[in-house]
């Protein structure tokens, strides 16, 4: 019996992603950051034509089972990697990427389980002057970005996975054998990866990074980002060194919070509860309640955050979050 299966990374360059001077050739309309990618993905192909995302590491294996032992395995996925659409003038030209070879690792098989690694990337097509961090200290051509996918597959069909390096841009989106998503990762660092993703510093240099993996935020947080990021005011941003505190538990506030990055741990009377990453939206029951602040939130990561007021969300989808964010009865 034939046994096939597979987890997708998807990587997108979210909005406020690109920092410094960078900065300048999007704002100018030469280039663009991505919509956030969808909770399923029904056509990976189809999203990739229509410039939806960068790259997708599409991790895809079977095993052959007979009498509940493995007895052959393979790979039978791949990377994909997308263009770059630069604008000019009334027009636009397509640059093609750079997609490196993919690096499959033979699959390490025992008689009930075949684990399989599998890493994709390779460069965008636009080319991106950078300083870099040695010789010969200026670079034209973009960084390197990738993903490195695990997949362990059991001879009685189930399977786990797990994002186990990545470059720390872009975004990347974790989907599962139905291409649902399941997981993201928490860190971009547009500095870091500009100066160091590339050559010796990549998978195909022999130099792998870990990634930071984060639960995925809730449909309704997803809808309410948009209207912060997208839609009335522009909210202001802050930044929060690794260690330090974005709220207090007791203290009062009337702002509510956007990650966008990093991860933060929620503290409530001193104890840790959970860990939240991009995506999440929090500070709400301060505002709903009536209340101080309920919990810590401290940085477990460099951290950036979009803050709004309240009035920029109707008090009914505030109720409907702070009653989703009780987590210390969760």
């Amino acid at each position: 019996m034939r046994i096939e299966t597979s987890v997708t990374s998807v990587s997108w360059i979210p909005s406020e992603a690109i920092t410094g001077p960078m900065r300048l050739p999007i704002d100018l309309g030469l280039g663009h950051y991505d919509d956030p990618l969808p909770d399923h993905i029904d056509n990976l192909d189809a999203l990739r034509d229509a410039d939806k995302f960068r790259f997708a590491n599409d991790l895809r294996a079977w095993i052959d089972v007979e009498d509940g032992r493995i007895v052959d395995a393979g790979y039978c996925g791949g990377g994909h990697i997308g263009a770059t659409k630069v604008a000019l003038g009334v027009g636009s030209i397509t640059i093609p990427a750079v997609a490196f070879p993919d690096l499959q690792l033979d699959p390490t098989i025992t008689a009930t389980t075949a684990t399989f690694t599998q890493t994709t990337g390779g460069r965008t097509g636009a080319p991106i002057p950078r300083r870099i961090s040695r010789p010969p200290f200026v670079k034209v051509t973009a960084p390197t970005v990738w993903t490195t996918l695990t997949l362990t597959i059991h001879a009685d069909g189930s399977h786990t996975h797990a994002l186990t390096g990545a470059s720390i841009m872009p975004r990347h989106f974790i989907y599962d054998d139905a291409m649902n998503l399941v997981a993201k990762s928490g860190m971009i660092d547009f500095k870091a990866w500009t100066q160091d993703s590339f050559g010796d510093n990549t998978p195909w240099g022999n130099t792998d990074s870990p990634a930071i993996v984060t639960a995925v935020e809730t449909q309704l947080e997803r809808r309410l980002s948009t209207q912060i990021m997208r839609e009335g005011t522009k909210p202001h941003f802050r930044k929060i060194r690794a260690g330090e505190t974005l709220v207090v538990q007791g203290d009062p506030g009337d702002e509510l919070f956007l990650l966008l990055d990093g991860v933060l741990g929620v503290e409530v009377e001193g104890e840790p509860i959970a860990e939240v990453g991009p995506g999440s939206i929090l500070g709400e029951r301060a505002l709903v309640e009536g209340t101080n602040r309920t919990s810590t939130l401290r940085a477990m990561t460099p951290v950036r955050v979009a803050v709004a007021s309240a009035g920029e969300i109707q008090p009914e989808a505030l109720r409907e979050l702070a009653t989703g964010h009780r987590r210390e009865e969760n």
